[in-house]
Formats: structure tokens, sequence, C-alpha cells
């Protein structure tokens, strides 16, 4: 097993710990998919999450303390979710996905 499927692995089940039970790993074994527009990868040590424009690091040696600062992130955007998601939503699962960001 790699550093960085590893470490998104400890991430993955802090996450879940916290209520995060939709994160997945896309499949490039660096990055882990929290929300549609919310992903945390690892390289070089850090865990390095995005939203959009916003780019966040964190020490690599504390998953607890990066999915805690994740799962804020992701109850913030699904109580108040962002007006760009409706019309991205049917861009990328289609209408099927509807009210499940």
């Amino acid at each position: 097993m790699t550093e960085p499927l590893a470490a998104l692995g400890k991430l993955r089940a802090e996450l879940a710990a916290l209520g995060v039970q939709e994160a997945y790993e896309i499949g490039d074994d660096t990055t882990l998919s929290v929300w549609i527009g919310l992903v945390v990868s690892f390289r070089e040590g850090l865990y390095r999450w995005r939203e959009g424009a916003v780019k966040c690091r964190h020490l690599g040696t504390d998953p607890v303390g990066c999915a805690i600062r994740v799962a804020r992130r992701y109850a913030e955007l699904k109580a108040d979710v962002p007006p760009w998601w409706e019309e991205l939503d049917k861009v990328l699962r289609g209408e099927s996905a509807e009210g499940y960001p």
C-alpha cells in the first residue's frame, strides 16, 4: 500500500467517524472526493484539500485534525448549498442526482 493511499484511508476513517460517509477515493490512489467540488489529496507528507479556488494544507501526521476541518466545511456546504450546485449537479450526474449533493 502506498503512503498516499494509507494516509487517505486514515482520513476517510476519521471522516466517517465524524459522520461524513459519502467520501470516496476517485481511483488515482491520491485523491479523496468528499463532496462535489471538495476534494482532499495527499502529497509530500501533507493533506491538501481544496474547494474551487480555495486551497488549504494540513500536516499528514494529523488525519484527525484534517478530518475535523474538512468535515466542518462539508457541513457548511450541505447546510447552505452553493448556487452553482444545481447546474453542476445536472451536468456531472444528470437529472437523477436531484437533491443529493
